[in-house]
Formats: structure tokens, sequence, C-alpha cells
């Protein structure tokens, strides 16, 4: 059964979205995906599949938690920059 114009554009404006940060790195023979903005994090053996696993937390974690834990949860400043470390 097709959906129709009405019933499509509700289901659009219930989905809400977010751009977040995914900082990913290798970790042994797999990857570590992980979102500071809520300091969840996933895993997979290729970048794309820890992103992809990230992703699905984040969706999974937005659809069963409260409107309270995600904003309690929710870092609102989160900034990724390069140091340099004088050593030795």
């Amino acid at each position: 059964m097709m959906a129709t114009a009405t019933q499509k554009k509700r289901t659009d404006t219930m989905t809400m979205r977010k751009q977040l940060t995914a900082i990913i790195e290798r970790e042994g023979s797999g990857y570590v995906s992980l979102c500071p903005e809520y300091d969840i994090a996933s895993q997979g053996e290729t970048i794309e599949e820890a992103q992809k696993n990230l992703q699905e937390a984040l969706k999974l974690f937005f659809e069963t938690a409260s409107p309270q834990e995600i904003q309690k949860q929710f870092r609102r400043e989160v900034y990724i920059t390069q140091i340099e470390v004088a050593f030795g």
C-alpha cells in the first residue's frame, strides 16, 4: 500500500536530524567511534562500519532516552583541535 503525500509529509516532519561529531580511531584490528556531544561510543571492523554502528547507537539512544536524559547528556560545547606539546 502506498503512502499518500500527507502521510509522507507527516513522517518527514516527525524525523529530527542533528549534525554531530564522530571521532573514529584505530584500536587493535578494528576502529572505535565516539560522539563526544553525547559521550556515546561504538566500534566496527572498518571505518565505515564503526561510523554506521555509532549512528545506530545514537539513534537507539534518541529513541529510548527521555527528553530530560537527552538534554542532560548533551555537551553543548565540544572543541576538536590540534595542539603542540614539547617533550624530551
